[in-house]
């Protein structure tokens, strides 16, 4: 198995459509459509001083998927982990007034085109992650932090 991993810290906010869209898409690249091994990061621990959330995006390629232009994932990440090596803004793909949307919260709410738009975010994680150069992660493999990668 290929040391290489790609840390995900997508939106947890369940107030809005933006942070559904966010958590929904990233489940998608995870479970459908990852190229390389792709980890989730949780967003609450990484808050809350969750070591091995922060000791893995200080060690492997991490990207943030935000349900708002807050980008409070990407903010976290660079504060406690520094550098992330991409972020989306969902806002900026479905506009702000969906991502904000605090009728449609929960998956019994959601319509077909409400699951385009996950498809749609899901495209974009695997693109941001298809960008990342492996090559610069070599020799980096980190071990003990208990994250479970080791």
């Amino acid at each position: 198995m290929s040391e290489f991993k790609v840390g995900v810290l997508s939106c947890s906010g369940e107030e809005c459509l933006g942070g559904t869209i966010s958590r929904l898409a990233t489940r998608k690249v995870l479970e459908e459509l990852k190229m390389v091994e792709t980890v989730t990061l949780c967003l609450p621990l990484y808050l809350a001083g969750g070591n091995e959330e922060r000791n893995f995006a200080k060690v492997f390629p991490t990207i943030s998927v935000d349900g708002c232009d807050k980008l409070c994932a990407k903010r976290s990440t660079e504060k406690y982990s520094g550098k992330i090596n991409g972020f989306i803004d969902i806002s900026k793909i479905i506009g702000a007034e969906n991502a904000l949307n605090t009728k449609i919260v929960r998956n019994k709410d959601l319509t077909d085109e409400h699951f385009q738009m996950v498809d749609q975010v899901a495209g974009e994680i695997v693109k941001m992650i298809g960008s990342i150069n492996p090559d610069a992660y070599s020799g980096k493999a980190f071990h003990g932090c208990g994250c479970g990668s080791d």
